[in-house]
């Protein structure tokens, strides 16, 4: 009964495929972890382009996936979601709508006696401090109360226009930094230093699939890419894990990775 572990679906925004395309090939590969008969499946954060839940509307689309986190809660397959940087005001709908369960920062589980630590990864690690400021200005809840005052027709054109400004703005994410750079492996470091005991440290956000030996030797940190391009998802079982590429028509492949051991 393996685990499950993808993100960053960025529903809501097109890309090597429309959002709907893509919509349906994560129903597909989520139907596909339910017919391995899936312990758990973990989706680590900015599953959506944009989300923002008003008293009475949530953002307009999507009917396929939720419906498909539903199907799959109701089956009693557990469904963790983590919220992102995109998503990070998802308040209880999805909880109550689906079924799942949701976390807004980083956990540790005990997955085949093994911790685990889990998080989307955004604000983590050292650097990336400009950030780090605006996380926790747009989190308070003044802001969100004001955010929605706003018509949600105007507040989804905005938030839509300034993600995809935000993203054009970035350096490629396609290269690995190196251990030094990379914040995450930083993040990842001293997070082994307090639990010696992690044998995985998991995220998203990098939009780039890695699996990173620490400097024990044995813990990975493994991050899990993205579906805009590379529908990388990590599957896990008691005594592996693996970074695939998921293919609608075809048998999951190994997922091209960087894959490092640290140097002496």
């Amino acid at each position: 009964m393996p685990t499950f572990f993808a993100s960053d679906f960025h529903l809501g925004t097109d890309a090597r495929h429309t959002s709907a395309e893509r919509e349906r090939r994560i129903v597909a590969w989520l139907d596909r972890c339910a017919a391995e008969d899936a312990d758990a499946i973990y989706l680590v954060g900015d599953l959506f382009e944009f989300w923002f839940e008003w008293r009475r509307a949530v953002p307009r689309g999507h009917v396929r996936f939720l419906g498909k986190l539903a199907e799959l809660t109701d089956r009693g397959i557990p469904v963790y979601v983590f919220t992102g940087n995109h998503d990070m005001w998802m308040r209880d709908y999805l909880e109550r709508e689906t079924g799942v369960v949701l976390y807004r920062e980083p956990v540790v589980h005990t997955i085949y006696g093994k911790k685990v630590l889990i998080g989307h990864g955004d604000g983590l690690g050292p650097g990336d401090h400009g950030y780090k400021r605006l996380k926790k200005l747009i989190n308070a809840g003044w802001a969100k109360w004001l955010y929605a005052r706003l018509h949600p027709n105007l507040a989804m054109q905005l938030a839509l226009f300034i993600s995809g400004k935000s993203r054009d703005s970035q350096p490629a994410e396609e290269k690995f930094l190196g251990p030094d750079q990379e914040w995450l492996i930083a993040y990842s470091e001293r997070k082994l230093a307090e639990n010696p005991r992690l044998a995985y440290c998991i995220f998203g956000h990098r939009h780039l699939p890695i699996d990173y030996t620490l400097s024990n030797g044995t813990s990975r940190y493994i991050n899990l890419g993205e579906w805009l391009q590379a529908y990388s998802y990590l599957r896990m079982e008691p005594a592996s894990a693996e970074l695939l590429s998921f293919d609608v028509a075809a048998p999951a492949r190994r997922r091209p990775h960087t894959s490092l051991n640290p140097g002496p």
